[in-house]
């Protein structure tokens, strides 16, 4: 049934998991004072850097998925930053109660990014 739309399939599974992405870079940029201070108070050496790297990473290799352009390479890019950003920011073991149920939603919401992103790589090497 559905075979007669794997490409309007897969650019709709590119269009969502890159999308999340390109949101989320250019929701920290406007948040990147917030975000700095959290990654420094984890010990992120050279925070702000590390921080705009990470938005260039996010916004770029999001976008490259949604196009269709160096997909493979550009999903990996994004799971790493995944497997960076998640424990950074998702530290569901130094909280209690919502809060810490809020970040393992976090982490499982990555893991699940994860594995779209994987799925891209497989489908499009």
């Amino acid at each position: 049934m559905f075979e007669n739309f794997q490409n309007e399939i897969l650019f709709a599974a590119r269009l969502l998991l890159g999308g999340a992405f390109v949101f989320a870079g250019l929701r920290n940029i406007q948040n990147r004072p917030l975000v700095a201070s959290l990654m420094a108070a984890r010990g992120v050496p050279q925070a702000k850097l590390a921080l705009w790297l990470g938005i260039v990473l996010q916004v770029v290799a999001g976008a490259l998925v949604i196009a269709g352009i160096s997909i493979a390479p550009a999903a990996a890019g994004l799971i790493l930053f995944l497997v960076v950003a998640t424990p950074m920011f998702h530290n569901f073991w130094d909280h209690q109660g919502p809060d810490r149920a809020s970040r393992i939603n976090g982490v499982v919401s990555n893991v699940a990014l994860g594995g779209g992103f994987l799925a891209l790589i497989v489908n499009y090497l």
